[in-house]
């Protein structure tokens, strides 16, 4: 794309950027300095409002951008993502919406620290809970380098270098500016927009095909190179043993991960009470489900219309697909129609990484600031901060921001081929592992004690990031991070199928041979909260 068309998408992205800036600004002023404020918006988001937040801080780059290139690529078997996406929903909803509102204030180390030995459960849940959102943070930035480096120049490595550290420096700007309550309207606003910008494509996509799935499915068979294999399981996770343990390895980490992602459960803080909570979730389980069916047809049509080699041809691992459907839906490459068409799909791609970044980074930020330093600050018999109070730990929560910022835009210049949703896949497992275990234990095992909580967390995370270290993912594979270099001696790309049962084995065993009993107390104390709101906060 050159001239006036890739001006044109230039100017739409940085309208985007003034549009949130604003945001960021308003919210700004409007902030009273509090950690409530900064970390749950004042817990004054409306059920809507906060249902609205939580699909635009959960339909990421790998939603829009990676799972559209993998069903275009593997056909049924990407369609994996999708199902597995929406369906973990239903286990945050039964499970975990409403007591974590009732037993937390602003991270998930609230509610498990209600009943434990606060310190180490700090120090635990914190460091897992930032190591996930770095995670996700990476799968972002990779999706924009991508997005951005298809609208400069097709593959131009220093487009995507300089996106990613780009959004890693508007993404430290939306939280240390704007906390909570700019972050919220932004993902707001980008839920908006990603709704209506899919609904147009899949609209115009079954329009192509007068409204006949059935010929939709026909024709993705037909150019995808594999005929009838594109329709059925097996394309990407069939085979050996290998293959099939990795597709019931990511399922497991796509339906149980969702649970313990730090930045969605934070989502159920910014509102009043637990009622509001269940609402919330309720309201994007609706938002999501209807996005998630979208991407299947975006998926298979760009396989129909664009043909899978020239999906693969652009970006190996798909991220481009979405972009490229809608040249093709407006009129084709150089076409008016299509370079405004791909240019608002861009821009909301763009106000999809960015929103998510925010939260994530925010969310991260949290953990730093409320577990991390104001658990050493306890420790040391003051409050956090020479004057005391909340002020110095929202200020410690803006600079690990910026910390965080510098991290995930690092790993992201290294992981820049990688597919999007692969990444979130990683980031999903590692939080079944380590955050689903000890939340579920502490919510509903009256015998659960400090040092389970701590195996629990510990169990989960290090086998689930060593696994990954040592997997086909980073070394001896022509797709890796250091695709030159060989130490892998894990087979699998996902490691949920052993990460996740250790995480809960862990739990159990460190339980079981605890020398302290279980405080009957505190657990009755928690339970009477988690399940009707007394003494909430």
């Amino acid at each position: 794309m050159t001239g006036d068309h890739q001006v044109l998408a230039l100017l739409l992205f940085s309208a985007f950027v003034a549009v949130t800036l604003g945001i960021t600004t308003w919210a700004g002023r409007r902030r009273r300095g509090s950690a409530e404020e900064f970390y749950a918006g004042g817990r004054l988001f409306s059920p809507m409002e906060n249902g609205f937040a939580i699909a635009g801080d959960y339909m990421s780059a790998a939603s829009f951008l990676g799972i559209t290139g993998l069903i275009a690529l593997y056909g049924y078997d990407g369609m994996l993502y999708s199902v597995g996406f929406l369906v973990a929903w239903l286990v945050v909803l039964l499970l975990v919406a409403e007591l974590v509102r009732n037993c937390g204030r602003f991270t998930l180390a609230d509610v498990i620290a209600a009943r434990m030995g606060e310190r180490r459960i700090r120090t635990a849940v914190g460091t897992s809970s930032i190591t996930v959102s770095v995670l996700y943070l990476v799968a972002q930035m990779v999706g924009a380098g991508s997005l951005v480096a298809l609208l400069l120049g097709g593959t131009s490595g220093a487009a995507r270098s300089w996106t990613v550290v780009g959004v890693g420096a508007l993404m430290v700007v939306y939280v240390s500016m704007g906390g909570m309550r700019a972050t919220t309207w932004i993902q707001i606003v980008k839920a908006v927009l990603l709704m209506s910008g899919a609904l147009v494509l899949t609209g115009l996509v079954l329009v192509r095909f007068h409204g006949d799935f059935n010929q939709l499915l026909i024709t993705a068979a037909e150019r995808s190179g594999h005929g009838g294999d594109f329709l059925s399981p097996g394309l990407a996770y069939g085979g050996g043993w290998t293959a099939r343990l990795d597709f019931l390895s990511l399922g497991l980490a796509l339906v149980l991960g969702t649970a313990g992602l730090p930045h969605i459960l934070a989502r159920f803080y910014t509102v009043p009470t637990a009622r509001s909570a269940r609402r919330s979730a309720v309201w994007s389980i609706g938002l999501i489900g209807s996005f998630y069916l979208m991407t299947i047809v975006l998926g298979f049509g760009a396989a129909a219309l664009l043909g899978t080699d020239a999906v693969r041809a652009s970006n190996a691992a798909g991220n481009t697909a979405v972009p490229l459907l809608a040249i093709d839906l407006g009129g084709g490459a150089g076409s008016t129609g299509g370079t405004v068409l791909f240019a608002v799909v861009a821009a909301v791609a763009f106000a999809t990484i960015l929103a998510v970044v925010a939260g994530i980074t925010l969310a991260s930020s949290t953990s730093v600031a409320h577990d991390l330093y104001a658990s050493f600050a306890r420790r040391r018999g003051r409050e956090p901060g020479r004057g005391g109070g909340q002020a110095s730990e929202v200020a410690v929560a803006r600079v690990a921001a910026v910390v965080i910022g510098a991290v995930a835009i690092g790993l992201g210049l290294l992981a820049q081929d990688l597919n999007v949703a692969f990444l979130v896949g990683l980031a999903f497992a590692v939080a079944a592992s380590a955050n689903l275990p000890v939340l579920l234990y502490s919510l509903f095992w009256r015998g659960f004690t400090t040092r389970g909580a701590v195996w629990s967390v510990y169990g989960g995370l290090v086998p689930a990031v060593l696994l990954v270290l040592l997997s086909p993912v980073v070394s001896g594979s022509p797709d890796a991070l250091f695709p030159g270099v060989d130490f892998h001696v894990f087979p699998l790309q996902n490691p949920g199928v052993v990460s996740i049962p250790l995480g809960f084995l862990a739990g159990w065993v460190g339980t079981v041979t605890s020398p302290e009993p279980p405080d009957e107390a505190k657990h009755a104390e928690t339970e009477v909260r988690a399940l009707t709101g007394a003494g909430a906060v």
